[in-house]
């Protein structure tokens, strides 16, 4: 079994999510939302986001962490500090000697729900029931962070079982 984590970031609000995977069975572990104020000066929120990705992978420590690729938005503004925060949690999970991947969002929505565009609705879905919840995650920050843990559980486990095909 292996833990992922999943990150969703966010200069206000990183979504996280761990699960466990092992073959195509995934089990749900954790999730939730760091929350940044925007009142806070945004490098006092870079911090806080390094900080609180460090202690959640101290406490689980998951072998691979995944993030959401960085997109281009119309704002630059907005797709700046957006990068800017990815940038923190990507270094904190380096910093920790953690394997990091990165997908697209049309990419975790595809292997989420099959289909590129779905919408953050739709995914949500999709996770309750892959990973068997009995109750959608919250927020939909939450969800959008184990989508991605999923989305490379999927990925990877497509990895071995083509690597043990060209093994035979």
């Amino acid at each position: 079994m292996m833990v992922i984590l999943g990150v969703d970031p966010g200069s206000q609000n990183t979504g996280y999510g761990l699960i466990l995977a092992s073959a195509s069975q995934y089990t749900f572990v954790h999730a939730g939302c760091l929350r940044c104020s925007s009142r806070r000066d945004f490098n006092e929120r870079l911090k806080l986001i390094y900080d609180q990705i460090t202690d959640l992978m101290q406490e689980h420590d998951p072998e691979h962490v995944a993030f959401e690729d960085v997109f281009y938005g119309k704002n630059f503004k907005s797709a700046l500090k957006l990068g800017q925060a990815r940038g923190a949690a990507v270094l904190a999970a380096l910093n920790l000697d953690k394997q990091v991947f990165a997908y697209s969002a049309r990419e975790v929505k595809q292997a989420i729900t099959g289909y590129g565009n779905a919408s953050k609705e739709q995914v949500r879905a999709g996770v309750t029931r892959l990973l068997n919840l009995s109750h959608p995650p919250s927020p939909l920050d939450a969800s959008d962070a184990l989508a991605i843990a999923l989305c490379h559980a999927h990925r990877l486990g497509s990895v071995i079982t083509n690597a043990n095909k060209e093994c035979r």
